[in-house]
């Protein structure tokens, strides 16, 4: 199954029936007056955050969801059926956005959360609605109102306590490994990570979610590389770990490049409690580790964690970390089992 984020969908809810003309003729009524019954209502477009799913794969073959039209009314005073919704089902943590991307429609943060997207049209009335004292053989109808239509963006941003930032190879996959049961490809080249990845992490008997997320590199927010389409699904979370690469030329220059695209993204994200950690310090010897470690706390104006992924080493400090500033209890049970489950391959 292949991760999706987002998603174009067209929509469309139901025309409403027509009203009939009609009058009653019966043996032996002499009087039988308007019988037309009143049109049905279109169904709804209705969209609700299901258990289950982590992705948007759903909608990557099927783009076009049309709810039922409402019956047309008929004779003897029958009024038409209403149209059937249509339910498009979304994994929690999904955003509807207009066709513009920019106009947020609804938020999807809770299991089993609905929300009526497009209202199906009205059933027109038919001739007997419209009998009087003044007016016993009316001959008019209403024509049922036309449904709504409109194109929607759906865009996934995966609910996590806590996630994962670097450049590529800053060993992000490795510490979500080892501190996991996710199993993320792992290799000795750039971009291994080519879509997010959920863990669940237990520190000292707290269990929080962990989100992993694509390297970035200087120009991301311009598209460079893998671009910065991802940073939606660190969003949520409430605190960072910044990995940053012990083996890499300056440490504090590689610091700044991701702080800096996470500023240009925008979202809130540089407001959010960071946790600094220098990883592969097993890679390294003693008087580069020292001199990377000042270069990083000057950058950083923080003391940095010293760390291994590989190893373990400095792994459960960082942990606890983590679930100090996440708290006893995860953003969501969802969360959880979205991770949980196995993970997404290509």
């Amino acid at each position: 199954m292949k991760f999706l984020d987002e998603a174009k969908v067209y929509v469309r809810s139901g025309d409403g029936g027509n009203g009939c003309v009609a009058f009653r003729r019966e043996k032996y009524i002499e009087f039988g007056g308007p019988s037309g019954g009143n049109g049905g209502r279109g169904g709804d477009v209705v969209i609700e955050a299901v258990d289950g799913l982590n992705t948007l794969i759903d909608y990557r073959y099927q783009q076009h969801f049309k709810a039922q039209k409402g019956t047309n009314g008929m004779g003897k005073d029958r009024h038409g059926a209403n149209g059937k919704p249509i339910v498009l089902k979304v994994p929690v943590g999904t955003q509807v956005f207009d066709e513009d991307r920019e106009t947020l429609i609804h938020d999807f943060t809770r299991l089993g959360e609905t929300f009526v997207l497009s209202e199906g049209g009205n059933g027109g009335f038919g001739n007997a609605h419209f009998k009087s004292a003044t007016n016993r053989a009316p001959r008019n109808a209403n024509p049922g109102l036309p449904g709504e239509e409109r194109w929607i963006w759906l865009r996934l941003k995966l609910i996590a306590d806590a996630g994962l930032v670097g450049l590529p190879n800053a060993g992000k996959s490795t510490f979500l490994a080892a501190v996991s049961a996710a199993r993320p490809k792992i290799a000795d080249y750039p971009f291994t990570t080519l879509h997010p990845q959920l863990g669940v992490v237990n520190a000292d008997g707290r269990e929080f979610v962990l989100a992993d997320i694509p390297g970035l590199i200087e120009g991301a927010h311009e598209g460079t590389g893998l671009g910065d389409r991802f940073l939606g699904h660190i969003e949520r979370c409430r605190v960072l770990l910044h990995l940053v690469d012990a083996t890499c030329e300056h440490a504090g220059k590689a610091y700044k490049t991701v702080r800096n695209e996470l500023e240009a993204y925008g979202g809130a994200l540089t407001d959010k409690v960071e946790i600094v950690a220098l990883n592969k310090i097993d890679a390294v010897g003693p008087e580069e580790l020292k001199k990377q470690k000042d270069r990083l706390k000057r950058a950083a104006k923080k003391t940095p964690l010293l760390i291994s992924g590989a190893i373990g080493t400095g792994v459960k400090d960082a942990l606890r970390a983590l679930a100090e500033v996440v708290g006893e209890a995860p953003v969501s049970a969802k969360a959880k089992g979205a991770a949980q489950m196995e993970p997404w391959t290509v």
